[in-house]
C-alpha cells in the first residue's frame, strides 16, 4: 500500500470514526434542554449526515486497498497482523451493509436490529483497526517487539525483499507489485 493510499484510508477511518461516535453520544447519552426537541443536541442532524457522507470515501479507501493490501495478503499467506486484518475484513461487509439498511428501513423491529448490527460491528472494527495500526507500529519497530521474522529470517526469503513479498520474489518486491521488480528478469 503507498503512503498516498494509507493516508486516505487514515483520515476516511478517522473521519467516519469521529463522526459515528460523537454521533452515537448525542443520540444516546446527551439529554436535550428542549423537553419537546426531537433532537438530543442541536448538532445531531448535522452529525448524522457529516458520517453518512464521510461513509462512502471509507467504503472507497478501504475497495481501493482491497486488492494489494488485504487480498494480497491473503493471497500470499503473509502473517503479520493476520488476526486483526482478517477481522477487519470480516466485519467491514456487516457493518457497511448494516448502515445503507438503517438508512432505508422503515419498520421499527428492522431499524433496530440494524441499528444494533451497526454500533456493535462499527464500535469493533474501530477498536480492530486502533490495534491493527498500533501493532504495525510496535511490529515494525525490532527494539519494540524483538518477536517479529525479519524477512531475511522467513524461509525461502530472498536477501533483501520487501515482508509482504512473494517466497520466490526478486529483491525489493512487494504484494503491490505482483511480485516484479525493476531487477534482472529471471527465466
Amino acid at each position: 500500500m503507498s503512503p498516498a493510499s494509507a493516508r486516505f484510508v487514515h483520515v476516511t477511518t478517522a473521519a467516519v470514526t469521529v463522526t459515528g461516535f460523537v454521533y452515537g453520544w448525542m443520540v444516546y447519552f446527551a439529554e436535550s434542554a428542549d423537553e419537546f426537541s426531537v433532537v438530543n443536541h442541536p448538532w445531531q442532524p448535522a452529525l448524522r449526515d457529516a458520517h453518512i457522507l464521510v461513509a462512502p470515501l471509507a467504503l472507497f479507501a478501504s475497495g481501493m486497498v482491497w486488492r494489494t493490501h488485504v487480498w494480497g495478503r491473503i493471497r500470499t499467506g503473509f502473517r503479520l497482523r493476520r488476526k486483526s486484518g482478517l477481522a477487519l475484513a470480516s466485519l467491514l461487509f456487516p457493518m457497511v451493509l448494516s448502515g445503507y439498511f438503517l438508512q432505508v428501513a422503515t419498520d421499527e423491529p428492522w431499524r433496530a436490529i440494524w441499528m444494533w448490527t451497526h454500533v456493535v460491528t462499527g464500535i469493533l472494527w474501530c477498536a480492530i483497526y486502533l490495534a491493527h495500526q498500533l501493532s504495525s507500529r510496535a511490529e515494525s519497530n525490532p527494539s519494540v517487539c524483538a518477536t517479529a521474522e525479519s524477512p531475511a529470517e522467513s524461509p525461502g526469503a530472498s536477501p533483501g525483499a520487501s515482508p509482504g513479498a512473494s517466497p520466490g520474489a526478486s529483491p525489493g518486491a512487494s504484494i503491490g507489485d505482483g511480485g516484479s521488480s525493476a531487477g534482472p528478469a529471471r527465466r
